[in-house]
């Protein structure tokens, strides 16, 4: 069994030559951070058929792969000697080419959830050769690109697990999105494309507006006000680790997202894993109706107080998962 800490120091490198964004603005030299993890197993072409892409949450990173750790052992879902496991930090993510990674701060290009799509396809090209996948792994803003990935190209995946996700942000998404901008946007030192004491300030706060998205009300309504207090303070002050145009800039690459009109071209198996108490996208609003329009799909509808955080205990649906990756071992 591996701790939940396996993935940390296991990160490498790999350079991209350029990039060119979806509003033509081109990048040199962008460093990719990824992990690799499992049994590869080869095509008399030598290229790799078994891999799986996993594909993290806003601002995550390669580290993120640690939620399948509970079902990687021996006949388990994602059994480590059936798969071949990819994860990179995603384009805007820290650890790979972003706005404070490369030092351009807010004169980073501004980019979109299909230029985070075509960061990893270039990347999964260059480094490993691969223009196919077994399968990929999503959640929250993962699952966008993993959808997004399924629709532009339908022949990339087998299978998208889509988690904790949806096929657009509208609602309360979308004006927290707003929220969080109008936050950054209000402090004048931002344009200044560095960090002065006011934008930490600010920081803090814009990312304390997340707070209440994350566990189930069930479960924040358990503690006690006092418990909620130094929640709420912690989160705070770990926020501050973050760079504020990391934050505006992924923010804003998933405001705008919305696949829900092409849906129909997805050929890849598709499985939906919601949760009852998902306080970002709850079944009722996201899960069950992506899964009414995506022909043939599977929905799976978690109980956990977790709520949009409940992929920290994929081992509870592992029968489901089980069921489910039957379809993919070979």
């Amino acid at each position: 069994m591996y701790d939940e800490d396996y993935f940390d120091d296991k990160n490498e490198f790999f350079t991209l030559d350029s990039f060119e964004f979806e509003n033509g603005n081109v990048l040199k030299n962008l460093k990719v951070e990824y992990t690799t993890f499992g049994t590869p197993k080869y095509n008399d072409e030598g290229i790799i058929e078994n891999v799986i892409v996993y594909c993290h949450g806003s601002l995550g990173n390669f580290a993120s792969m640690k939620k399948i750790l509970p079902l990687v052992g021996e006949n388990d879902p994602f059994d480590e000697s059936k798969y071949f496991f990819i994860c990179l930090s995603a384009l805007g993510s820290p650890g790979s080419c972003s706005p404070s990674s490369t030092n351009l701060k807010n004169k980073f290009p501004k980019y979109t959830i299909k230029d985070v799509v075509n960061f990893q396809k270039q990347f999964l090209a260059e480094k490993f050769n691969i223009s196919h996948v077994l399968g990929m792994i999503g959640n929250s803003m993962g699952g966008f690109v993993s959808l997004t990935q399924a629709i532009e190209d339908p022949d990339f995946a087998d299978f998208i697990i889509c988690g904790v996700s949806s096929y657009k942000v509208a609602g309360h998404d979308f004006i927290l999105s707003k929220f969080v901008n109008e936050i950054i946007e209000s402090d004048p030192d931002y344009n200044r494309g560095e960090m002065t004491y006011s934008l930490i300030r600010t920081l803090r706060l814009a990312n304390l507006a997340e707070f209440n998205f994350g566990l189930s009300k069930k479960a924040l309504r358990d503690m006690s006000n006092e418990e909620l207090s130094a929640e709420f303070e912690n989160f705070g002050n770990e926020s501050i680790n973050v760079d504020i145009y990391d934050v505006k800039y992924c923010n804003e690459s998933c405001m705008y997202y919305n696949v829900e009109n092409d849906l129909g071209k997805i050929k890849s198996k598709v499985l939906i894993i919601s949760c009852k108490h998902d306080p970002h996208f709850p079944p009722e609003l996201d899960g069950i109706p992506m899964s009414e329009m995506i022909n043939e799909s599977e929905l799976i509808i978690m109980d956990s107080d977790l709520g949009h955080l409940c992929f920290n205990e994929l081992e509870t649906i592992s029968s489901q998962l089980a069921d489910f990756m039957e379809n993919f071992e070979g």
